[in-house]
């Protein structure tokens, strides 16, 4: 059984209202914007600016390999500000996991947990029929601005995670379970996932 779950999901496609029901149903926590916020205390910045900082991540290979040198090797003391939000919310995530079972939301989750062992990766997508129904009705972005602002989530979240381990968000063969939402639907999801959490 699983002790940890980390969750990268595409926009649109209920990957936050899954974790949400999972860590009710499980009775654990679930982090997504919650990492954020701690580090927007401990840091005396918003969150607004800290979202900034990775939205700026660039998915360059040269870029992507200077963060993941620095991370390996311990070593915070350098000018890039983007590079030290990764390194913060990547302590956070740790801190969080190490008052126990717990879900993660994106922020690149599995990389801090990597060390532990019985972590589950998962990757939530929808049909896009689906996940543009449902960014309409729960976001209530207008239909003319929905694929646009689709493309420009799912692009900061590919960029960050590209630029912060090297791997591809959207490729499959990082995840242990990829879920589509639109065909398993949200209900059927969260069972299977609180399955595997036992």
């Amino acid at each position: 059984m699983y002790r940890y779950v980390t969750i990268e999901r595409e926009y649109g496609s209920a990957g936050t209202e899954i974790a949400k029901k999972l860590s009710k149903e499980c009775e654990i926590p679930c982090y997504g914007r919650e990492i954020l916020e701690e580090l927007s205390r401990k840091a005396g910045m918003s969150v607004e600016k800290l979202e900034q900082y990775e939205e700026d991540a660039t998915g360059s290979f040269l870029y992507s390999l200077y963060v993941m040198t620095k991370v390996q090797s311990g070593d915070t003391d350098y000018t890039d500000l983007k590079g030290k939000v990764y390194i913060a919310e990547q302590k956070i995530i740790k801190e969080f996991a190490n008052e126990g079972p717990a879900i993660f939301l994106g922020h690149c989750a599995y990389e801090a947990l990597s060390d532990r062992q019985n972590v589950l990766r998962v990757f939530i997508y929808g049909d896009e029929d689906d996940k543009r129904e449902r960014i309409s009705r729960e976001y209530g972005i207008a239909d003319n601005e929905i694929d646009s602002t689709m493309k420009k989530f799912n692009k900061k979240r590919s960029n960050y995670y590209k630029a912060n381990t090297g791997l591809r968000w959207d490729d499959y063969h990082n995840y242990d379970v990829v879920i589509n939402s639109s065909t398993i639907g949200i209900n059927n999801a969260v069972s299977l996932l609180k399955g595997m959490i036992g």
